[in-house]
């Protein structure tokens, strides 16, 4: 059967997006201080009894033991009193996802199975390159946009992640790589890409002041500039990114029609084309430094001929776009509908849109045998669940 025939549009409306449930709180009662804004630390040592000024102090202390340390015990803050760190530890966490399960792929890609302190499980992936290493961060526990060609998306939504749940990821790998104390100098993790589980402008407040403490130079220092938001097209929320987090776009497009992209996007639906181009035509500080970049996932029969291919080059030159291409080829999975296309078809696609004056490299597929490329973020989380439910 091929991947055509075997091809149903999606009946029904993409609205009501489900509301996730909130995270339970801890077991032990603790107040997790990870996630939090320094402000948001002094207000809540304050709350826990001690005066503003010592709050305020204690709060600088604090998250330069976090954030530039690294460290998870009071014990090892120094500058704060012997006798006071056990009021701290009786009432305070600064805690990391526990990890499942971690692994290494044949090309160097790492990937972690993580479980919140509640007992769901999500993943994150570490990509090295010669010059960069890049962490590719979940902002939810499942999705719920459920793009045809993504195994992802077709997980259920459990809920969001908390902005603790979010900044803890870039500590844990921090941990892993031996990247404390924080330093911008000699890094392996010099990037960020929220393109892990789920849609982060739908959880957009939780992403933001995770993002924040990334950014904050007296936190974890990443540069707005190596930062990358990824959607699939929330188009309300997109002005609102780029005006409160500033990092760069990125588009999952996937197809310059109509019929194609409401079959394998199905929020276009709701938000079309014409709209999310232009959103992004005017999403704040795009522009040829600063390109917003498409994702576009390469589907044989789907949406690579050459008529796709010039379709997309005179969209962005329609909406006068700052743009660059990612190709994708596909990374097929169990009961996939679809099939990547061929090496020469891609290479042929990328060629037209080259021509066109517009950057358009093929993605060279990573982590693929440890299910951590692209659209595969599941199979591992699903199967070892499964694997420790009761028979």
């Amino acid at each position: 059967m091929s991947a055509d025939t075997a091809i149903m549009p999606i009946p029904g409306p993409v609205d009501p997006v489900p509301v996730p449930r909130a995270a339970t709180p801890r077991a032990d009662g603790k107040a997790e201080l990870v996630g939090l804004s320094k402000g948001q630390i002094r207000a809540t040592f304050e709350e826990a009894g001690l005066e503003p000024k010592q709050a305020k102090l204690r709060a600088k202390q604090v998250w330069h033991w976090i954030y530039n340390r690294g460290v998870t015990d009071f014990e090892a803050m120094s500058d704060i009193a012997k006798a006071q760190r056990p009021w701290f530890a009786e009432r305070f966490a600064i805690a990391r996802p526990e990890v499942v399960e971690a692994q290494v792929s044949t090309d160097g890609t790492r990937k972690w199975l993580l479980k919140t302190h509640d007992g769901h499980e999500f993943e994150m992936v570490f990509i090295p390159d010669a010059d960069r290493g890049t962490l590719c961060v979940s902002s939810q526990v499942g999705c719920t946009l459920n793009c045809r060609f993504c195994h992802t998306g077709t997980m259920q939504l459990v809920r969001n992640l908390e902005p603790s749940e979010i900044v803890g990821q870039v500590m844990l790998a921090r941990d892993a790589l031996g990247e404390w104390p924080s330093q911008p100098e000699g890094r392996m993790l010099t990037n960020i890409v929220m393109m892990g589980m789920g849609e982060p402008l739908y959880n957009f407040e939780n992403v933001r002041d995770a993002l924040k403490i990334v950014m904050d130079g007296d936190g974890l220092g990443l540069s707005k500039r190596r930062i990358t938001l990824s959607t699939s097209g929330v188009v309300p929320m997109m002005d609102r990114a780029g005006e409160e987090i500033g990092v760069n776009l990125a588009v999952s497009l996937h197809a310059v029609t109509k019929e194609v992209r409401d079959e394998i996007v199905p929020l276009n639906r709701k938000y079309g084309i014409e709209q999310l181009l232009e959103a992004c035509a005017a999403y704040p500080g795009a522009n040829n430094a600063r390109r917003i970049t498409f994702e576009y996932v390469m589907l044989k029969d789907k949406n690579d001929s050459d008529e796709d291919a010039r379709e997309l080059v005179r969209l962005i030159r329609q909406y006068r776009l700052p743009a660059k291409v990612n190709l994708i080829p596909f990374n097929p999975w169990p009961g996939a509908p679809y099939e990547c296309s061929t090496p020469e078809r891609i290479k042929a696609f990328s060629n037209i849109v080259f021509e066109a004056g517009i950057s358009a490299p093929v993605r060279t597929p990573r982590g693929r045998d440890i299910d951590a490329a692209c659209g595969q973020l599941k199979t591992a989380a699903e199967r070892k669940r499964k694997a420790r439910e009761p028979a």
